[in-house]
């Protein structure tokens, strides 16, 4: 398994979804009319914002107001909030 999936210009951000299948997920989900470093990117955004980035965090969180800080995780932050709190349930 890679330390490392180069799809972002961060290396923490390319650390956290190689070694954390739920921020690989996440990034999959957020992966639609956005670039691939953009989307994932997003795990890393939110596990900063929420300070966890588990199922049970991500199910129990109002995600909604953490998509829409600015900057946005994504340019349909209420769809894509929605659409990860779904898949953490």
């Amino acid at each position: 398994m890679p330390d490392r999936l180069h799809f972002t210009e961060s290396d923490e951000a390319n650390a956290l979804i190689a070694s954390d299948p739920m921020a690989l997920l996440v990034g999959f989900a957020l992966d639609q009319q956005v670039t691939v470093q953009k989307a994932f990117a997003g795990p890393l955004v939110l596990r900063e914002r929420l300070g966890a980035l588990d199922a049970e965090t991500l199910a129990s969180a109002d995600l909604e107001p953490v998509f829409r800080t600015k900057p946005a995780i994504h340019r349909f932050p209420g769809a894509m909030a929605q659409r990860v709190h779904d898949l953490a349930e």
